[in-house]
């Protein structure tokens, strides 16, 4: 299985650097039972049976990206640098691992000062990243950062523009509540509470897990036979009022429909042994031809990029070939990329 099984080309005009607005008002493309259909993400109560689950990420992203000034006095005149960071993962020890730009600039035990409540002092490095450490915690630290920050935009996106105010709620599921996340599961961000009540009135259940998604969802894959590459690990929960509603769901002879590919990678983490299990961990699970599913029956999410562990995720559930046809389709109907984009409801 080679990398080059999950390539496409697209055209660069199809990645969509805003939402649609509302958010139901995306395309969506429904690929079930052979065929492939044009929809609205706000027909969904229509499409979907009373007897369906979804499974929802209710992480709540960071504003992650930070801007800041290193300043040094020396025996020559004082100088300053400017420091770009984008912060990963919390450590057990308070401190944050993150990506510094320029790193070289910054050495162990200096500070960036990002505004007048918000620093952080450089503690050590390792494989490319830096360890910083706040001088706030707790609920100050929180409310310094989403004063300071912006909204870690995926590079795609990033290239094209910078974040800006509209992102912090563009870039945000209407039920975020558990703060972690570095970027978006943005399947979710279709949904307004136009659409959640519809839903909830069609009588389709909804379940929520937590899966902090990581910026290692954006690497690359650089390796050309795909089964030795080695996923990123993101920490996730699901509880045990999910895990029973997922399996008396199953036990109707209901569908369990995950929305986006991280509230799919973390009920199969909780799955493996067969049944769906109460979860709290990392997972790092790798999806990809061959995998065998124990309680996804089909999944909302976005269009993904070539050659990404998430085209592979997407073949393994639907066939390579049937991937290939609804993504063919998608870009012969100008349907919008990536994050921002439009979505696809796959029913294998």
């Amino acid at each position: 299985m080679k990398l080059s099984d999950f390539d496409f080309d697209l055209p660069e005009e199809l990645i969509a650097t805003r939402p649609a607005s509302p958010r139901s008002s995306a395309r969506m493309l429904l690929a079930e039972a052979g065929t492939i259909a044009d929809r609205i993400v706000n027909q969904l109560p229509d499409i979907l049976r009373p007897t369906d689950r979804l499974v929802l990420n209710d992480t709540k992203v960071i504003p992650a990206r930070l801007f800041g000034v290193r300043r040094r006095s020396g025996e020559a005149a004082p100088s300053e640098a400017r420091i770009e960071v984008t912060l990963l993962e919390p450590q057990a020890d308070g401190t944050w691992t993150a990506l510094v730009k320029p790193l070289k600039k910054l050495k162990d035990g200096e500070s960036v000062v990002f505004s007048a409540d918000l620093t952080a002092t450089l503690e050590g490095r390792s494989d490319g990243q830096a360890r910083l450490r706040f001088n706030l915690i707790g609920d100050d630290f929180d409310a310094a950062l989403a004063e300071a920050g912006a909204m870690p935009l995926p590079p795609y996106i990033a290239a094209k523009r910078p974040a800006d105010e509209q992102d912090k709620e563009d870039y945000q599921t209407v039920w975020a509540r558990n703060l972690g996340a570095v970027a978006a599961p943005t399947a979710s961000l279709h949904f307004d509470e136009a659409l959640v009540a519809a839903l909830k009135a069609r009588g389709v259940g909804m379940s929520f897990v937590t899966l902090h998604v990581g910026a290692g969802t954006f690497l690359p894959v650089k390796v050309e036979d795909v089964t030795t590459h080695r996923m990123h690990a993101e920490w996730g929960r699901v509880s045990e009022a999910a895990a029973q509603e997922i399996a008396a769901t199953k036990a109707a002879g209901g569908r369990v429909i995950p929305v986006g590919t991280t509230a799919l990678r973390l009920i199969e983490s909780a799955a493996r042994g067969g049944t769906i299990q109460p979860w709290d961990g990392d997972t790092d699970i790798f999806i990809y031809p061959g995998f065998e599913f124990q309680v996804t029956d089909g999944l909302m999410t976005n269009f993904h990029l070539p050659k990404s562990t998430l085209m592979m995720l997407v073949s393994a559930l639907m066939g390579q070939q049937r991937v290939k046809d609804i993504y063919a389709h998608a870009i012969t109907e100008r349907y919008r990329f990536f994050s921002y984009g439009d979505s696809s409801l796959l029913i294998p």
